[in-house]
């Protein structure tokens, strides 16, 4: 483990604000990017996390202070030490939870089990008196990927009505929370999706990356970044790029990510897809982890990056793109378009459809974005800093923390009373 276990409260518990940020043990740039911003605010932290979410930033800022309740975190274990390590971590959790100083729990991601988390955790945590604050970075995930049931709806329902305020990154998101879940307007803010710049940025110059993926100066590199899963549309973008490769010689694509669990059988059509196209030579494939030190190579060789997905309500990879000053090409889903200007940050395509994104990717190489893309990527990366300020986010956070604690407390017995109500206004399968 990156820092022993430590039950007592931070030292830093005389700032006027303390709050317990727990990340779930993923999602690193976000959890560090919010801790960052509130340690600037003058928020002392609890970050609760995992090896996983672990960097040098928590190390030497003394408004936050890490538990590493999670510790490692890799799969390639047997399924009894899993269990075990699921456990002892709930454990650890629920003693944190107990003893914790901080009276506002800000939830950025679940745990491992879901179900628990939205309900029982949730109640556990309103029972010990506790504000809550939750973000949804996606309103309803199992809609997303076509999972949805009546089930998944109702522990929705529960989560969203047991937080005390709820985050989102889009009004769109919004807008679900209050038609689909009934979550009253006022619990609900919407903030930036903070830019993503946790990632090491050298003096590697564009050319020396290209060079070092292999591919020549004049070469057009086409970079697709991130876990691969079927609602990212890696498989409209396969014939994309081969409508794209039969008309220019100087094309390649890279495709950088790790295969999202259970997606193995996914990515297996991909590459028989690839592998019949006729033009696999051009395709450099990563299909792996990628340190977060190697992450700028990708951005740095790329000349655009491609988004293809078929359905999401948000994503940070257009944000890491940007932190790079690198172009985007998105599909016209959730509020991908809400990010993109046309022309000045990239060029919005219809999604399942490897024509017209085809035809959007030629039209970025024939215009001057492209042609003066040395100059546009530091306008791109001053557009980003300006939209996508992790000191906003902060601000607009600590401001929320201000108002839940100067509320009155929660009356903590009526809690089991409000939760058979609630089990009973949702019907527990007959939502829609």
């Amino acid at each position: 483990m990156a820092s022993t276990l430590n039950f007592q409260p931070s030292t830093t518990a005389v700032a006027a604000l303390e709050i317990a940020l727990l990340t779930g043990g993923i999602d690193k740039p976000y959890a560090i990017g919010l801790a960052s911003a509130l340690n600037e605010s003058g928020t002392a932290v609890g970050y609760i996390g995992s090896d996983d979410v672990d960097g040098p930033e928590l190390h030497n800022t003394p408004l936050v202070n890490f538990l590493n309740l999670q510790g490692d975190q890799r799969e390639d274990v047997s399924i009894l030490k899993k269990l075990v390590r699921v456990a002892v971590y709930y454990g650890r959790l629920f003693k944190y939870a107990r003893k914790a100083q901080p009276t506002i729990f800000h939830i950025l991601w679940n745990n491992r089990f879901e179900w628990f988390d939205r309900t029982l955790l949730m109640l556990y945590y309103r029972l010990l008196g506790k504000k809550i604050v939750f973000t949804a970075h996606n309103v309803n995930a199992g809609k997303r990927d076509g999972t949805d049931t009546a089930l998944n709806r109702a522990s929705l329902k529960i989560q969203y009505r047991l937080a005390d305020h709820i985050f989102v990154h889009t009004r769109k998101m919004r807008d679900e929370l209050l038609t689909d879940f009934g979550v009253p307007q006022g619990k609900i803010s919407v903030i930036p999706f903070g830019i993503n710049n946790i990632f090491p940025s050298t003096n590697l110059t564009p050319e020396d990356a290209k060079q070092r993926l292999g591919l020549r100066p004049n070469e057009k590199a086409i970079l697709f970044f991130g876990r691969i899963a079927p609602y990212k549309g890696l498989a409209y973008l396969i014939p994309a790029f081969v409508e794209l490769a039969g008309g220019q010689g100087n094309i390649r694509l890279i495709i950088a990510g790790k295969i999202e669990k259970g997606c193995s059988g996914y990515w297996e059509s991909i590459q028989r897809a690839i592998n019949a196209s006729g033009v696999a030579e051009k395709i450099i494939q990563r299909i792996e982890f990628i340190p977060d030190n190697e992450v700028e190579l990708y951005f740095k060789a790329a000349d655009v990056l491609v988004i293809p997905y078929t359905s999401i309500f948000q994503s940070g990879v257009p944000f890491l793109a940007y932190s790079f000053g690198l172009p985007v090409i998105a599909t016209d889903v959730g509020s991908l378009k809400e990010d993109v200007i046309e022309g000045k940050t990239g060029f919005i395509c219809k999604p399942q459809d490897p024509s017209d994104l085809a035809r959007n990717v030629e039209q970025y190489f024939s215009s001057d974005l492209y042609r003066s893309l040395a100059t546009h990527r530091q306008e791109i990366r001053e557009f980003a800093m300006e939209h996508h300020s992790w000191t906003t986010v902060g601000q607009v956070t600590r401001r929320v923390y201000e108002n839940l604690n100067h509320s009155a407390p929660r009356p903590k017995l009526k809690e089991l009373n409000g939760l058979n109500k609630l089990n009973e206004e949702t019907h527990l399968g007959t939502h829609t």
